[in-house]
């Protein structure tokens, strides 16, 4: 961890070689699509609990975090929808912003219910109530039970190393030594701004935790004003938050990236629901055989 207070924990070239799922068997691509999913259905709770985005993307974080390196968990062990629940609810104590864990459990129950990992939620967002989701007594003690262990895990596996310095702030101070906000267009360059960093929370090149708060504004902000034609200082402008034109090309490439994967997940699950559970990653693990086998 570097002293600097902008300073994010990150990920060694070891940690990103292998990790603990890896290492129990899980073939890299559907490691890939479960963190992917379980760091939306992480976003996706988040929004139905109305907490804040810094909490949410801090949930993320904590959720990507633990299951990078051969020392991270492994999704042989612990259910990606467990630890999402648990990271949200770790988040959500450490802000000004805590939950119940009836109201997590609740809203996790919720969407376990939806039929497909890809399925539009905003229609059944308008329709229920998540928070008052009925979970049976039994259910809740054992739910609870689960989320307080994933809660212990959590902290076990990251050490209780849970500082995450976000780039949102950062991008507005960017924007504002930019003179960015005597642009006509800079309500929208800021909305894109933030938009890119909230897709930097689900790169499957795990850019939040391979580079530090400050190079990620700056490539959001790039990128973002060349979307929306507003024009930035002639000069070299990125060098002056401490990235070079290597490491901002390679975020821009990255951030584009995000919703190209997104889309190429979309279809390759379709309407079946990304394993989210032990159980789930067995029976698609034994799918997955049986159909080698059958070749």
């Amino acid at each position: 961890m570097q002293a600097s207070p902008l300073a994010n924990f990150q990920a060694t070239v070891e940690q990103l070689e292998t990790s603990g799922s890896q290492l129990d068997g899980i073939p890299v691509d559907l490691e890939e699509s479960i963190r992917f999913a379980g760091a939306r259905l992480t976003q996706a709770a988040g929004v139905l609990l109305r907490l804040p985005q810094e909490v949410i993307a801090q949930a993320i974080i904590l959720f990507t975090r633990f299951w990078i390196g051969p020392e991270g968990g492994s999704l042989a062990e612990f259910g990606a929808a467990h630890i999402s629940a648990g990271s949200l609810y770790l988040a959500a104590k450490l802000s000004a912003f805590p939950k119940s864990a009836r109201s997590i459990v609740n809203v996790y129950a919720f969407l376990d219910t939806i039929p497909s990992t890809y399925a539009d939620l905003e229609q059944l967002w308008r329709e229920n109530n998540p928070e008052e989701y009925y979970v049976s007594p039994g259910t809740y003690e054992r739910r609870r039970s689960t989320l307080f262990n994933m809660e212990k895990q959590i902290l076990k596996v990251l050490g209780f190393q849970l500082q995450v310095t976000l780039p949102y702030t950062l991008a507005i101070t960017y924007l504002q030594a930019l003179s960015a906000f005597d642009d006509p267009g800079a309500t929208d360059l800021a909305k894109r701004t933030f938009a890119h960093l909230n897709s930097a929370l689900l790169s499957p090149q795990l850019l939040l935790l391979t580079h530090q708060p400050p190079t990620l504004a700056t490539a959001a902000i790039y990128l973002a004003a060349k979307e929306t034609n507003v024009k930035l200082p002639g000069v070299d402008w990125w060098t002056i938050f401490d990235t070079d034109r290597e490491e901002l090309g390679f975020l821009v490439v990255g951030l584009l990236s995000v919703e190209t994967f997104a889309t190429a997940e979309k279809a390759k699950w379709a309407d079946r629901k990304v394993p989210l559970t032990v159980e789930e990653v067995n029976a698609e693990m034994d799918r997955r055989q049986s159909e080698n086998a059958g070749e």
